[in-house]
């Protein structure tokens, strides 16, 4: 049987990788002239979509360059790539950027503060996500126009956070770890220390709008009532109901594959969700338009009743295809992108959907696709970062890098990666000039998707 590392030999391991990689060189990003063309990269995503939303998700990508970095996950996982790396590694995000922090609520029916998105989650370098993180706190404190010293303190405050919080993991037991989270409030009441009264008005109210950005407010939203039946409203091109989107036998067939893709999906939920599971019945099903970088990606939400009509559940299937990291740092474990996607999360995240599962179907176009479902809604809230004041998003990248280092800690070699990012300012003052450096490639990009528009090379349209 092989020997386990010590603590002491991991942080030995780790501090020994300063010499192979100076955490001075993670503030370097240059682009060789071979860099792939970013409209490019965009466009193969695009084949695989759905046609008639793809415009959209150019019209949506074009509208800043911080929208255009949402949608531009690949693009910058080909460039992350070229940057420097330890070698050590952990499940990763894939895509954490400062708006896929949230609030969400804890099974227990806790707020709590956590990663959300895990479209791209996979095992990967510890760096990349951290950089992802960095460079969107550049591009956003752009867009609301700080100067360029108030963004470094933004993104070196961030990058502390995330050195010092691990440096705390590897202190820990390992079951203290696991059981880490951010109870939302446990933030607040820390927050109050610190906040002016119409700062602790503000994240008081955030908490208040994310308790009621539930099921039954989404339900509420979402359907209409019509002889005696509930159905999902039609808001197209974002929502579109199957009775409006295909013809009476294809959409026939597509409703009897979406009711197979939710009791199949229940299989792989624990026994006690899935006999919950089983006392809702479908009712409706649309196609619904998400976000900005799953714009065109297959995504359907379905209307769930229990006892009456006044017992909802909506749910969100949503297409997962390869990680865009998988080029880079290897497949999936699992050949089920929908699982992959859901054991990242389940990973990743301090507290989970209990009606987090996964699903493969058989389109009316003979193609087999993976899905990942979850609820739809439940206590979500996202901060207001486009109106923050610099302070307010200096506080929120705190909590970004905290989180993200808590979710790194949970699979990644925390002793090793504490020891390696050590007690000094070397990494985080590394990674505000990586990630100017890469808020400047990021408006190059967006301004070559214009041009792209602007030729005719791509369509791209409003919503």
């Amino acid at each position: 049987m092989a020997s386990v590392p010590t603590p002491q030999e991991r942080a030995e391991q780790g501090r020994a990788l300063r010499s192979e990689v100076p955490r001075s060189w993670h503030a370097e990003f240059s682009p060789s002239a071979s860099r792939a063309d970013p409209v490019d990269i965009i466009e193969r995503q695009s084949a695989l979509r759905v046609p008639e939303l793809v415009p959209l998700r150019y019209g949506r990508m074009l509208e800043s360059p911080f929208r255009f970095y949402r949608g531009a996950a690949a693009i910058m996982a080909a460039d992350l790539a070229t940057t420097p790396s330890t070698g050590l590694r952990t499940q990763l995000c894939g895509d954490a950027h400062l708006l896929n922090f949230r609030l969400l609520a804890s099974p227990e029916r806790h707020l709590m503060f956590d990663l959300n998105d895990f479209d791209e989650t996979l095992p990967g370098p510890w760096e990349w996500d951290v950089k992802r993180l960095a460079a969107s706190l550049a591009i956003a404190g752009r867009g609301n126009g700080f100067p360029e010293k108030v963004r470094t303190g933004i993104v070196r405050a961030a990058g502390a956070s995330y050195r010092e919080q691990m440096r705390r993991y590897a202190e820990m037991r390992t079951l203290e770890v696991w059981y880490a989270h951010a109870d939302m409030a446990e933030v607040e009441a820390e927050e109050a220390h610190e906040l002016s009264g119409r700062g602790r008005a503000g994240l008081a109210r955030t908490i208040a709008q994310a308790r009621t950005h539930d099921t039954v407010q989404a339900y509420r939203k979402l359907t209409r009532r019509s002889g005696g039946q509930v159905r999902i409203a039609a808001d197209p091109p974002l929502i579109v109901p199957l009775d409006d989107l295909l013809p009476d036998v294809e959409r026939d067939q597509l409703t009897d594959q979406i009711h197979g893709l939710v009791q199949g999906y229940g299989g792989t939920l624990r026994s006690d969700h899935r006999r919950l599971l089983e006392q809702y019945r479908v009712v409706d099903v649309a196609r619904k338009v998400v976000g900005v970088g799953s714009v065109g990606t297959r995504c359907w939400i379905v209307l769930l009743l229990g006892k009456d009509t006044d017992d909802p559940l909506l749910l969100q299937a949503k297409e997962a295809d390869d990680s865009v990291l998988a080029a880079y740092a290897g497949p999936s474990l699992y050949s089920h992108q929908g699982e992959r996607v859901a054991a990242g999360q389940r990973l990743m995240q301090a507290a989970g959907d209990i009606f987090l599962g996964w699903a493969r179907t058989t389109g009316i176009d003979g193609r087999q696709r993976d899905f990942y479902v979850r609820q739809l809604r439940d206590w979500k809230g996202i901060m207001p970062t486009d109106a923050m004041a610099s302070t307010g998003m200096r506080r929120f990248a705190v909590r970004c890098g905290a989180t993200l280092a808590r979710a790194h800690a949970r699979s990644g070699d925390r002793i090793a990666i504490g020891a390696y990012l050590g007690s000094g300012t070397v990494f985080e003052e590394a990674l505000a000039r990586f990630a100017e450096r890469y808020a400047d490639r990021n408006e190059l990009d967006h301004q070559a998707l214009g041009k792209a528009v602007r030729s005719g090379r791509v369509a791209a349209a409003s919503s």
